[in-house]
């Protein structure tokens, strides 16, 4: 590496490096490159199984609600669910650690669990935001309905591009705040006249309760991404079910201090979690345990970013299941939407979308290349040329020169 630049040990071309680049990045772009084409299918069936887990979740919490309201604590549930998550991890690493490698540092040793642990420390704040946007999911779902709640949640991808930009330092392109201010365009557009006039819910009008509920609603989720990418990637190396292990245990310690606080606040007969459960609620643990394992996979080996996008296409499966089951009206206001949020995705993923560095790193590249072919002709026309040169020196030498000697 010479002046900032970085030569290739196959073509000998020189491209240019990006000064500054952040270590957790590094390893993600590191990943990149090694990226197959098994891998790049695992990719497309981690997408296609997000959409259909987050589509279906808001349809299970509203076939939880009896009445309009919910018999069973939305912290119980949550609480099931890490725990599920919890034995998920714990197979895993036995699995895992039943493969290892002879000479390899054995995944579960006392002295590995407990480094692991120190360094992972950082992912108890992604749980504690978890834990409260979890319990947040139950609480929008009696302003909004299903649809609507899963296009609410799309603000998310704004936010999620503000915060990496803040904590990550990463850096997004014109055309990709573009179409991030129109993802938020697409989203207006859904939640035209979306809000029944006159209703009311935990005592406040139903606009300012909405209105409350959707900022937290977007902004803690948002937080805790960007954070769980923070923490994953920063330990790039650990397993990523061992780390999942400390998440999902952390989320597992908060809830629990939420049943303790919900039996403080209600009484002793609050603490049985198993309380009004039903068919739809074990559905529910099972999605939403599913669910948060498959973002640990995209946090980890992807980005935040993909992984909101992807649940944006959720939307329409939420949308006709809605439709489907509970009568729900699908207006022309949710079609335009969907249709300006995919081509807000499309817009931001696109090869046009490139951040500038990028485009002057490609642009680099091909320029050191045609210097150096440029270079490389001039030398054959050189080499050539004297060629030529000492060959018609030689012709005059020999024609002066007697065939004869005197």
């Amino acid at each position: 590496m010479m002046n900032g630049k970085v030569e290739c040990s196959v073509c000998r071309s020189k491209l240019v490096s990006s000064p500054g680049s952040k270590t957790i990045s590094r390893a993600y772009d590191d990943h990149k490159i090694r990226v197959t084409s098994k891998q790049r299918v695992l990719n497309v069936l981690l997408v296609v199984g997000d959409c259909m887990l987050v589509g279906l979740q808001p349809v299970l919490v509203y076939m939880s609600k009896v009445d309009g309201k919910f018999n069973f604590s939305p912290i119980s549930v949550n609480f099931l669910t890490e725990i599920a998550k919890v034995v998920f991890a714990i197979v895993m690493l036995l699995i895992q650690a039943k493969h290892q490698k002879v000479g390899e540092k054995p995944f579960l040793s006392v002295s590995t669990f407990v480094q692991a642990a120190r360094n992972n420390v950082l992912l108890a704040v992604p749980a504690l935001l978890y834990a409260i946007n979890n319990y947040l999911k139950f609480t929008m779902q009696l302003y909004f309905n299903p649809a609507t709640v899963k296009m609410l949640s799309n603000l998310k991808v704004l936010v999620i591009a503000v915060l990496l930009k803040m904590v990550m330092k990463r850096r997004f392109s014109i055309i990709q705040w573009e179409a991030l201010a129109l993802l938020l365009i697409g989203i207006s557009v859904n939640q035209l006249r979306s809000l029944p006039e006159g209703a009311t819910a935990i005592g406040i009008p139903l606009a300012t309760g909405a209105y409350i509920c959707t900022v937290i609603f977007v902004t803690v989720p948002s937080m805790a991404s960007v954070f769980n990418e923070y923490a994953l990637k920063s330990q790039y190396d650990t397993s990523i079910y061992l780390q999942n292990l400390f998440l999902y245990g952390y989320g597992a310690i908060f809830n629990f201090l939420g049943i303790l606080a919900t039996v403080i606040y209600k009484g002793p007969g609050s603490f049985d979690i198993l309380q009004g459960h039903s068919r739809a609620t074990v559905f529910l643990i099972m999605n939403n345990a599913a669910q948060g394992i498959l973002s640990s996979f995209f946090f980890k080996y992807a980005d935040t970013i993909l992984k909101k996008y992807s649940s944006t296409v959720a939307t329409i499966f939420t949308g006709i299941a809605s439709a489907a089951l509970f009568g729900h009206v699908i207006t022309m206001n949710f079609l335009l939407g969907i249709s300006i949020v995919f081509i807000s995705m499309h817009q931001f993923f696109s090869p046009l979308a490139k951040v500038k560095d990028e485009q002057q790193q490609n642009g680099s590249l091909e320029l050191s290349n045609a210097k150096d072919t440029q270079r490389a002709n001039d030398s054959f026309i050189n080499m050539a040329a004297g060629a030529n040169e000492e060959a018609t020196h030689r012709g005059e030498s020999d024609d002066r020169t007697p065939l004869l000697p005197r």
